[in-house]
């Protein structure tokens, strides 16, 4: 089992059961996880990313050198954000970033945004975009962040023929009929965090196909075992069932 959509650190708003990574890759070991895409919440609070970058490839290979496969971060609005994706690229070794548009303060159609994807298309490093972290409704009331408009996913996809994207944490407001442009134009996967809503995950393939589906969990924000169960809820065959799980990702990451 693959997960691409698990994050070490501290939430900055509460103690997450898991938020120890001894802890959490304890708990993926347990439920047979073989590999976890791994990013982490300083990428997205704090503004020393390169320390956090640093910390995050430095904990995967201390508690999970078998198992977790670091994904760092780079914002585009600070200076020389060039110089941190070459970094998490050739120093770090890391086969992807993980991006938080709505926290670091830009949209999917600035400029900007495309440059970025465009380099790391161009270094064939997986991106994966975070539409949210958490749901408004359960927000800090002083801490206010709207999720990512995915619309202009589509034209940046388009415009960078070899990028490969994974749409993280498709939240429950979102439309899943509004996932197909993205999907049309180019490589782009979609994870199972935060669809939660009853048959989610079939209606889900329906819209974007299972072959584009991959499986997360947002551990340790969310259970682990709710990723579990609404895979077995969605009652797909073994040889789907397989491919969301796994194959998908593996497919992807060997691209």
């Amino acid at each position: 089992m693959i997960d691409v959509n698990v994050t070490l650190g501290r939430w900055p708003f509460r103690r997450l059961p898991g938020d120890e990574t001894q802890h959490l890759v304890a708990k993926l070991r347990r439920h047979g996880v073989t590999q976890a895409w791994a990013g982490s919440f300083d990428c997205a609070f704090h503004k020393d990313i390169a320390a956090a970058n640093s910390r995050l490839a430095a904990e995967c290979s201390e508690y999970g050198r078998d198992l977790l496969l670091p994904f760092g971060s780079v914002n585009p609005m600070l200076p020389d954000w060039q110089e941190e994706l070459r970094r998490c690229h050739e120093e770090h070794r890391m086969r992807g970033i993980r991006l938080y548009p709505n926290y670091h303060g830009y949209k999917l159609d600035d400029p900007v945004c495309g440059g970025l994807l465009q380099l790391a298309g161009r270094r064939k490093l997986l991106v994966q975009i975070a539409l949210c972290l958490e749901d408004e409704r359960t927000q800090h009331p002083l801490m206010r962040v709207p999720p990512v408009d995915i619309a202009p996913l589509a034209a940046a996809v388009a415009a960078e023929p070899g990028l490969k994207a994974v749409v993280l944490n498709c939240y429950p407001q979102l439309p899943i009929e509004k996932l197909q442009p993205a999907r049309r134009a180019g490589t782009v996967f979609f994870d199972t965090a935060m669809t939660e809503h009853t048959g989610g995950l079939a209606l889900l393939a329906e819209q974007v196909s299972a072959e584009r589906m991959l499986f997360g969990s947002y551990y340790p924000f969310f259970y682990f075992e709710s990723a579990l169960l609404k895979m077995k809820e969605a009652e797909f065959p073994a040889d789907t069932r397989t491919a969301i799980l796994e194959g998908n990702a593996r497919r992807l990451l060997a691209a």
